[in-house]
């Protein structure tokens, strides 16, 4: 499970959609881009790639909890 969960709008424009997220994972920092089209683009050292795909469906549930759900 992630924890710490954070998000900023990547763009000062907010008609542009892109967030920068970060979160921790089994006590690793882990830092990516969330584009509109729900890739991110990772922009610290990837998760491994048995984690990755457990991390993203938990990220998008939470980016459409904060952000598409307000």
């Amino acid at each position: 499970m992630l924890t710490h969960f954070q998000y900023k709008k990547l763009y000062a424009n907010t008609e542009i959609p892109g967030w920068n997220i970060s979160f921790y994972f089994h006590k690793q920092k882990f830092h990516g881009i969330y584009h509109q089209n729900g890739q991110i683009e990772w922009t610290s050292q990837p998760p491994r790639e048995e984690d990755e795909i457990r991390l993203i469906e938990q990220i998008h549930e939470l980016m459409l909890f904060h952000v598409y759900n307000h």
